[in-house]
């Protein structure tokens, strides 16, 4: 599919979710697929404003620069922020927070989330996630069903000719994907054409960090190591950027989009499959946190 007819579906998906639903919401995480998603959310509707407020749900263990870009970002478009925390959760006992070296906040933000929807009343949340992702995104709808806040994949509608069904009973809200059809690449295509600003730790920098499992993590002060992890200086960058406990780091030289759409081309592994511990934890990790109400 070229560039163009991703972009002008995408477009159409989200200018079909604000004309029929009540009140949606954008995920925005400072990542680069939350930063595409808010820039075709621009795109949209310019010359007005994005009609509907942005929302991070935010686990509190985060890297600084996606932070400083998140809010810069939100700041240039004059967009509503919401912020939805994890350790407020954890606060109010909603969920328990595990310890040791490989304890990760990552599948926390799922009651986080669905708190945030239901306290706001948010009946269409748009996502950046991608069918080329991981097996579980590749059964998604573009406007994927949840009641009560899970998943169900066997319960979908179908959307022949990309035709919607926007009904919604009672306890449901609409999971919608207007990058279900766009690879890494193009992802990376698309950054390159826009001339998008992203966090400088998408692109190769001097980073202490250290092995574990076969992947990069970096020193944080949000992971533990275990005896014999011994940090050193590596050059990497982030080929996709979440929780800090369980995304990993790729070495790479690639200092701009053409140089990264450069590794792509020649990269054999996923994105996730190269960087994320949670979706290492089984097979089915990510269909799991899905059925239970994941992003």
């Amino acid at each position: 599919m070229s560039l163009g007819w991703l972009e002008s579906e995408a477009v159409y998906l989200i200018r079909e979710a604000v004309a029929t639903c009540r009140k949606p919401v954008l995920l925005f995480s400072g990542g680069k697929d939350s930063a595409v998603m808010l820039r075709l959310a621009e795109k949209a509707f310019w010359p007005g404003r994005i009609p509907f407020p942005v929302m991070h749900v935010d686990t509190g263990h985060n890297f600084p620069e996606a932070i400083t870009f998140r809010d810069e970002r939100i700041a240039e478009l004059k967009a509503e922020l919401i912020v939805a925390s994890v350790q407020g959760s954890i606060d109010a006992g909603r969920v328990v927070e595990a310890k040791g070296p490989r304890a990760s906040r990552n599948g926390l933000q799922t009651v986080t989330l669905l708190d945030a929807i239901a306290a706001h009343g948010f009946d269409a949340v748009f996502g950046g996630a991608r069918r080329d992702e991981e097996r579980s995104r590749a059964k998604e709808r573009l406007f994927s069903v949840r009641v009560g806040g899970k998943w169900d994949p066997s319960k979908q509608r179908p959307e022949l000719f990309e035709l919607i069904n926007p009904h919604l009973d009672a306890g449901a809200h609409f999971r919608v994907f207007p990058l279900s059809n766009w690879t890494e690449l193009d992802v990376w295509r698309f950054i390159e054409q826009e001339k998008m600003s992203l966090p400088s730790l998408y692109y190769a920098h001097e980073r202490s960090v250290f092995r574990r499992d076969g992947l990069w993590y970096a020193q944080t002060p949000f992971v533990e190591r275990e005896p014999g992890e011994a940090c050193v200086m590596k050059q990497v960058r982030f080929r996709t950027v979440g929780d800090a406990s369980c995304t990993a780091a790729v070495e790479s030289g690639a200092r701009d989009a053409a140089e990264v759409i450069g590794e792509l081309l020649i990269s054999t592994i996923s994105e996730r499959g190269a960087t994320r511990a949670d979706d290492r934890v089984a097979d089915a990790a990510m269909e799991r946190r899905k059925l239970e109400g994941y992003f």
